[in-house]
């Protein structure tokens, strides 16, 4: 008799079960049972301290370092694996991970209450109105803006303070920061005070679960692109109305990545980057002056912007964009060659050209490759004497394709 060969259906379930700070008490009986049926059971100190002795299973803390383990780690399992994981593991929390690993045929995820929901509902937000910022990921200065409200999952307990000290050196002081601790827990407490106020005297004993709930002020939000006073420049940059039919051509979807050539003060890619669909950009710029004020206008803004050197001499070693933007350096040798040989199979690329040369070079291109060629021209009202009058900006020729 031939012999069975085993196969991902002989693979033991990954149970990815979500626990609140209230512990076992506050689990729905599914979650319980599954706990309790377990026998091993994965998980951070603090989250397989929350299991009672009701559960029996080996509990085993995360290796360290603990993403590159995961990997391989549940590979050869051949019975259940549990899991247990704070709130929601869906929400930017393991099961999202493991999912991606071993796909959603082998992991069942038993959600619990997020810690998103728990604060907006202590402060009585619309959980769809406010965004959701992950500093477990990402940098403190992601976290700023310029109006709006967004709940920060936070690194640790020194986050708050960082986050006012920040909000406070970019003009935002007077925005109000809640600081939610164990929440859902027996020692659930809430703080508020505003980031001036934080960013000199920050609350102390902070619990390291905690999220911090920002209502930021001044709401300086007028049109979907900054204005052209809110950013450093020294007069290379794409104005606020070209900005927009810009960042309308390029059309950013969540978590693409955009290379912004000749990026002068880094408009373009600070807009790409501060939305919220998790976006990163690389800007590259010859000047050194530029390339710092690149660097301090995406901190203001909460950007993800890396700024590197000359196009196309920095672009090996970095990773392949889904979109291009083109402002600068369009007669430049190699650049618009470069670009295009970069970008991914599908990816936009959107170059914008003001000279004579530019538009030349452009034409040469969309003959060989086809896209849309659009002119633009835009006219401000500016005093004329005690009247107002339209004054022409310059006119622009954008040229956008995708690659096939």
């Amino acid at each position: 008799m031939r012999e069975e060969q085993s196969g991902p259906m002989s693979m033991g379930r990954i149970v990815v079960v979500g626990i609140g700070a209230d512990g076992m008490a506050g689990l729905p009986p599914a979650s319980a049972d599954e706990l309790r049926r377990a026998t091993v059971v994965y998980g951070s100190p603090r989250q397989l301290d929350l299991l009672d002795d009701s559960v029996s299973a080996d509990r085993r803390r995360w290796p360290s370092p603990m993403l590159p383990a995961l990997v391989s780690l549940f590979q050869e399992a051949r019975s259940d694996v549990h899991v247990v994981a704070s709130g929601d593991p869906m929400f930017h929390g393991i099961g999202t991970t493991l999912t991606k690993y071993y796909g959603v045929g082998r992991v069942t995820v038993l959600p619990h209450v997020s810690s998103v929901t728990l604060a907006c509902a202590r402060l009585g937000w619309a959980v769809q109105d406010a965004e959701v910022i992950s500093l477990l990921t990402a940098a403190t200065p992601s976290a700023v803006r310029r109006g709006g409200r967004s709940i920060v999952l936070s690194r640790n307990e020194s986050s708050a303070a960082e986050l006012a000290r920040l909000l406070t050196a970019t003009g935002r002081g007077q925005s109000v920061l809640t600081l939610l601790e164990q929440l859902g827990g027996p020692q659930e407490s809430i703080r508020s005070g505003t980031a001036l106020e934080w960013s000199t005297r920050p609350p102390d004993d902070v619990d390291p679960l905690n999220v911090v709930a920002v209502d930021y002020r001044p709401d300086e939000r007028i049109l979907t692109t900054l204005p052209d006073d809110a950013l450093a420049h020294d007069g290379q940059l794409t104005k606020q109305s070209m900005r927009a039919v810009t960042m309308a051509a390029l059309a950013p979807r969540p978590g693409e990545l955009l290379w912004d050539v000749g990026a002068g003060s880094g408009s373009i890619a600070i807009e790409w980057a501060r939305g919220s669909n998790r976006c990163d950009a690389v800007a590259f710029e010859r000047d050194e002056a530029r390339r710092e004020r690149i660097t301090a206008n995406a901190k203001a803004f909460g950007a993800a912007v890396e700024v590197r050197g000359p196009a196309p001499e920095s672009f090996e070693g970095v990773r392949a964009p889904t979109a291009i933007f083109i402002g600068g350096g369009l007669t430049h040798p190699g650049v618009l060659d470069g670009c295009y040989s970069h970008l991914m199979g599908g990816g936009r690329l959107v170059a914008n050209a003001v000279t004579i040369e530019s538009e030349a070079v452009l034409a040469q291109w969309h003959s060989k490759h086809g896209g849309e060629m659009r002119r633009y021209q835009h006219y401000r009202g500016e005093p004329v004497g005690g009247f107002t009058g339209w004054r022409a900006a310059m006119p622009v020729t954008q040229w956008t394709m995708i690659k096939p």
